[in-house]
């Protein structure tokens, strides 16, 4: 399908992306990669009258080693973070999460910035951004503000950016020996997540977990914080009967979807499954 007619805009700076926002108002879309955008317009679930791309404004292509931050800008593909070595020597689950993002083209195209934009809650990159604990920043009208990963998803295709938003940077810390994991179960590997889990992992000299961070994806109506699994593993040696008993929480607490890929029981078990398998995954790194 062709989607319905719009007036495409092209800004070359932030300050008149975010001027045509503001006089477009909700008849706007904001284009970055594309890959997930122009599916829907051709599809005509998405009928914007005005298409502003930001693909030429220079300040939102970098990436940045800040020491004990890696700052990226929002137009930084996939590609280039799988490939960039500050993040392959510093924050390895932002490679190791765009190594499985759709296939060549979608990586050559579409952006970090994008994707967490976007927040389909079967994407892989907001469950990596989540077990980083990264901070986003959103620039609008009234300036920057700087957004915790953990309050930027709000549900479905729904973030904490305003409408005359736009999301500019995100920043992820350098992980000091920690180990990383990022698994999924997908019908293909180039598909979206049924099931995605990402982590961080610390451990002591005597195999205690000192450290965890989960996300997960494509569970329910957005990604989240396996906070129950965190609970159970912090100060515990891990072996596989603990590691087998805290993989039972991802779910808790926790509204379960079902679809034409997945029941809901099907995808709770899938959520347990890889979340021990990431974790064991990690402590073989």
């Amino acid at each position: 399908m062709f989607p319905n007619r719009f007036e495409y805009l092209s800004p070359s700076s932030l300050e008149e992306a975010l001027s045509l926002l503001k006089t477009h108002h909700d008849e706007a879309k904001l284009l970055a990669g594309g890959q997930s955008l122009i599916s829907l317009m051709k599809l005509r679930l998405a009928n914007p009258k005005y298409l502003i791309d930001l693909g030429r404004i220079a300040d939102l292509h970098y990436l940045r080693d800040d020491g004990d931050k890696i700052s990226i800008g929002a137009l930084t593909t996939y590609a280039q973070i799988k490939e960039s070595e500050p993040l392959r020597n510093k924050c390895p689950l932002l490679p190791q999460t765009a190594c499985v993002v759709g296939d060549a083209q979608v990586r050559n195209r579409g952006t970090l910035g994008g994707s967490l934009a976007h927040a389909d809650p079967h994407g892989d990159m907001p469950a990596a951004i989540l077990a980083l604990e990264a901070e986003l920043k959103a620039v609008g009208p009234n300036g920057a503000r700087w957004i915790k990963a953990d309050d930027f998803f709000i549900t479905m295709f729904t973030t904490a950016l305003a409408p005359d938003e736009i999301l500019t940077e995100i920043r992820v810390p350098a992980l000091n020996g920690e180990r990383i994991a990022y698994l999924k179960a997908a019908r293909r590997p180039s598909d979206f997540a049924m099931v995605g889990i990402a982590l961080r992992l610390k451990i002591g000299p005597d195999q205690t977990c000192e450290k965890i961070s989960i996300g997960v994806t494509g569970v329910t109506d957005r990604p989240y914080r396996g906070v129950g699994v965190k609970k159970a593993l912090i100060g515990e040696k891990l072996n596989a009967k603990i590691i087998e008993e805290a993989a039972a929480q991802v779910t808790e607490g926790i509204d379960v979807m079902e679809d034409v890929n997945a029941s809901k029981a099907f995808r709770s078990h899938l959520a347990r499954l890889y979340t021990a398998r990431a974790i064991e995954s990690a402590l073989q790194a």
